[in-house]
């Protein structure tokens, strides 16, 4: 079965263009031409969403802040014409997996996608085990983190820079690291981009946060005793 591709975009020439070509690759493709009539589709289903920013109504980071509210990590693709730093890092902070700059080339939309579905199938094929440092309990099989019997919503790019540092405590991994590691398909990922997601990541923690450590001028790496 092929993957299913959810496109939110108010610019239907965009959608028509971003259609015609995911099909082509074999992808099952799906429109919406806001984030209110997205909201009510059965996102489960898709494999990646493409959402614009900008778009009338609800913008796509608020639509992002609301899946990720809900505890859905469905792996989101920002498409936008804005590209500042600060935009791409909102993008991420707010949950987003990957942004892409409009105007953009197919080829290289084509590639971030297949390079998301591609770490998401990787992760989906995890062997049965957990992690467990005192109540923190990280599950890879279901992809979840426990602090307390607690579920903690994570995305699933902090899911996987967590399971990165977790699965080799101690050892010391650089920015660059982290990106060959988890984002080496992705083209144009900068190291602040990791800065941003271990952030987030440290407060949805909470108390545990202070177990991921940053060795300055060095990288991060995971302790397995809270500080």
């Amino acid at each position: 079965m092929s993957e299913k591709i959810l496109i939110v975009d108010d610019d239907r020439n965009i959608c028509e263009i971003l259609e015609f070509n995911l099909k082509n690759e074999g992808y099952d493709v799906v429109v919406a031409y806001s984030a209110e009539e997205a909201l009510n589709k059965m996102l489960n289903e898709f494999a990646v969403i493409l959402l614009d920013v900008m778009m009338d109504g609800m913008s796509g980071y608020k639509m992002a802040e609301m899946l990720r509210a809900e505890g859905n990590q469905i792996p989101i693709i920002f498409l936008t014409a804005k590209d500042a730093e600060n935009d791409m890092l909102t993008g991420f902070s707010v949950g987003g997996d990957d942004y892409i700059s409009k105007p953009f080339s197919i080829k290289e939309v084509i590639a971030r996608v297949k390079a998301v579905v591609k770490r998401f199938n990787q992760s989906n094929g995890r062997k049965s085990r957990k992690l467990v440092f005192d109540n923190l309990v990280i599950d890879l099989e279901v992809k979840e983190l426990m602090i307390n019997n607690e579920k903690i919503a994570l995305t699933k790019t902090e899911f996987e820079i967590l399971v990165l540092l977790a699965e080799n405590p101690e050892r010391v991994y650089s920015r660059e690291n982290m990106i060959g590691c988890l984002w080496k398909e992705t083209p144009y990922v900068v190291e602040r981009t990791v800065d941003v997601h271990i952030t987030r990541l440290r407060k949805k923690m909470g108390e545990y946060g202070s177990m991921i450590v940053n060795r300055a001028g060095y990288g991060y790496r995971f302790i397995s005793i809270k500080n």
